[in-house]
């Protein structure tokens, strides 16, 4: 994959359809997935400014389609878990990352979020203080101190476990091998490696004259050197360390983030600098501005600046989500701006049968990355830019999206320039495209025929979040597609008795069908462990058949609150079977499912009950043993596995903090009420329909006070 290869998403989410939401988070994991391996290998193809909105993309479609969020979804994940020489490290709290903001706008959203989500500071007049401090780009490094004596140091790695480069950090003049007796006897340092301006051009020249390979940027020859096999190369190397954060602890040593960085510089650590505390949005404005205006003499590389809640109990009610603390933001400074031209104008077929115009252009580095790809939306986005092939056009890395083709340069437009005609038919299978009333987009009505969908669907049925099915991947997909080996899920666990050896005077040989392991790039072993591998696939759990079967709007989170909430698949199929009357029960308690909602529970009740889904479904069903879903609980807690409603207006706490609570200890949280309830917590001013229906059920209910001790026994 290379950058000319990229596809950047332009979103407007008020035109985005849950179709293209679905595409659109599919490649992206895959290719933020793909850059995070290149990112902590030390050579990537992008620099951090191009993946910062490749991230933000994904964080936007996210939080406007909750329900399609995928098991593997970058926001769930820090970095990638690397396969090299070092000895792995398990983090004893994840090393998570920061989220990003890229406006001031987005800097208020995040303040007005932390008051939403503690009680006491709702109201703006209440203080809120953070400390501001620059963004070192360089590379994660946590310090573990026994008994004052540093004993262990680890890179990020995917958050949960990084990579021991004890040896060489203790090469590293900045770390220092013991901390004075105030230190706690135990504790873990946060904090950054990496090289000065002026360094780097040094080793590059180095480099150069011995003819070595040169490092793209400080951030990558400070990765580069850090995770070396022999620490004497390391210690050739000038690196640096600031420390900024902490981990595990045997004592608290502060009461806020600025008392931190004090007793951390006291014990001889380097802090990033220069470090202010701000407390309102023209502190915050003024600091961004002086740090941006410093950023080229300060010596070393920043991409930004990191904001961070100062009273710790603070930070500690508002915990953690994903893959980042809620207490701290990152501000990344500003993006840029390129012209080039349309080549072409291609409509591009989903897995769910959308059809999207993508614009090709003509290579054009955007802050570094080359962009030769970029997708126009839907036909309104086209018409209302009135992007046509030929037309020089600006294409932006804005805060808000991922680059994108913005506008176009009139006064450049060649005269002989065209207005883009969409196709109202399938540029696959030339079947009839349609776009319903309400809808953005245009869509192939051969759904299960199509060669676009169909491909893609078996694509997506094998991938690694639905059916997993390891060595058939996207490529020996396709080749068995075309020659008709496979054409529904079915056919992939048929594929062993249609592609094995066989004895030659055997009655039912097809003689056209060359074995497996006789093909170009196929042996018997690998032939073998496909096989293998297709056959333990027969039986799959619950959450992960409804995600591979390419129900609209269902991902991996969409699929495991289904299979959390009916268990079996005899359950789900009946379930669905009586919601289809909408006016049941059934159809209501679907259409309660957090994260479904009516339109999610149409799609779902859409797809089983057209005669051709059911049709396939009916024959994989025969051949597959699906597994009730089981929860996976790391700790004991009343609330385990319990389908929990609150209603009313809590006192003590937020909504959000309360709902945050329950799931961190394995709840199940509901924003209707129905049979499977297990328990209410009744709040103030709770709406008379909702207790009449508790009582009707016979639901247990708990007041807000019976709710706070049940968690605090926890």
């Amino acid at each position: 994959m290379k950058n000319n290869h990229i596809k950047y998403f332009k979103i407007d989410l008020d035109q985005l359809s849950g179709q293209q939401a679905t595409e659109k988070l599919r490649e992206l994991a895959e290719l933020i997935a793909y850059h995070d391996r290149l990112y902590e290998e030390a050579r990537p193809e992008l620099d951090d400014a191009a993946y910062d909105e490749l991230r933000k993309c994904n964080a936007a479609i996210e939080a406007h389609f909750p329900s399609l969020i995928r098991p593997d979804s970058p926001s769930k994940k820090v970095g990638y878990r690397l396969e090299s020489g070092l000895a792995k490290v398990q983090h004893a709290i994840p090393l998570l990352s920061l989220d990003n903001m890229f406006t001031l706008s987005q800097v208020a959203e995040f303040i007005n979020g932390i008051r939403n989500f503690i009680m006491e500071l709702k109201d703006p007049s209440t203080p809120l203080e953070m400390v501001a401090e620059p963004k070192i780009d360089g590379l994660s490094c946590s310090l573990v101190y026994a008994n004052h004596r540093l004993v262990r140091a680890a890179t990020r790695g995917d958050g949960e476990v990084g990579e021991d480069v004890t040896g060489n950090a203790l090469t590293i003049d900045d770390i220092p091998r013991q901390l004075p007796a105030d230190a706690p006897d135990l504790i873990e340092i946060r904090g950054e490696v990496y090289m000065t301006d002026a360094d780097f051009l040094k080793l590059n020249e180095n480099q150069e004259e011995t003819g070595d390979k040169l490092f793209a940027n400080p951030r990558n020859a400070a990765a580069g050197s850090l995770r070396q096999l022999n620490p004497a190369v390391t210690a050739s190397r000038p690196l640096h360390f600031f420390s900024y954060a902490w981990g595990k602890v045997s004592r608290p040593f502060a009461q806020t983030q600025w008392e931190a960085r004090q007793a951390m510089g006291s014990w001889g650590l380097k802090l990033n600098e220069p470090a202010s505390l701000v407390a309102n949005l023209e502190e915050i404005q003024n600091y961004y501005n002086d740090i941006e205006s410093k950023r080229s003499s300060l010596g070393f590389s920043i991409d930004g600046v990191v904001y961070k809640i100062n009273r710790i109990d603070l930070q500690e009610r508002l915990g953690f989500a994903s893959r980042s603390p809620r207490w701290a933001r990152a501000h990344k400074f500003s993006p840029e701006k390129a012209q080039t031209h349309i080549k072409d104008i291609v409509i591009s077929v989903g897995r769910m049968g959308t059809l999207t115009p993508i614009a090709e252009l003509e290579p054009v580095s955007v802050g570094g990355v080359l962009v030769s790809r970029a997708t126009l939306h839907n036909q309104d986005e086209v018409a209302r830019k009135d992007f046509r092939v030929g037309d020089m056009v600006i294409v932006q890395r804005a805060g808000d999206v991922i680059p994108q083709v913005v506008a176009v340069v009139l006064e450049k437009r060649p005269p002989a320039a065209q207005p883009f005609v969409f196709p109202d038919r399938c540029p696959v299978c030339h079947s009839i495209a349609v776009r319903k009333p309400g809808e953005a987009d245009w869509t192939c009505t051969a759904s299960l025929t199509c060669p676009a969908q169909a491909l893609a669907r078996l694509i997506h049925f094998a991938s690694r979040d639905a059916f997993d099915i390891r060595g058939l991947g996207a490529q020996i997909i396709e080749a068995f597609y075309k020659e008709g080996l496979l054409s529904s899920p079915a056919d992939i666990f048929r594929l062993e008795e249609r592609l094995a050896p066989r004895d030659i005077f055997s009655a039912n040989l097809i003689r056209h069908v060359t074995p497996l392991q006789e093909r170009k790039g196929w042996q018997a072993l690998s032939a073998k462990k496909l096989f293998a591998s297709i056959r333990r696939r027969r039986t799959i759990s619950l959450d992960r058949l409804l995600n591979a079967i390419g129900i609209r709007e269902v991902g991996q989170a969409t699929a495991k609150s289904l299979a959390r909430n009916y268990t079996s698949l005899n359950n789900f199929l009946a379930a669905v079977q009586l919601a289809q009357n909408r006016d049941a029960d059934a159809y209501r308690a679907l259409e309660g499912i957090d994260g479904i909602g009516p339109v999610v529970a149409g799609n779902i009740l859409d797809f089983f009950s057209e005669p051709h889904n059911r049709a396939v479904l009916d024959d994989l069903f025969s051949i597959l043993v699906v597994t009730d879903y089981e929860e996976a609980q790391t700790a004991i807690s009343p609330l385990a596995g319990k389908k929990v409603v609150f209603t009313g207006r809590l006192e003590q706490m937020t909504r959000h903090e309360a709902k945050t609570k329950a799931e961190a200890l394995g709840a199940n949280v509901s924003g209707s009420i129905s049979k499977n309830t297990d328990f209410v917590v009744i709040g103030i001013d709770a709406g008379a329909s909702k207790l009449k229906k508790i009582a009707e059920l016979g639901i247990p209910s708990l007041t807000e006070a019976s709710w706070l001790a049940l968690i605090k026994s926890d």
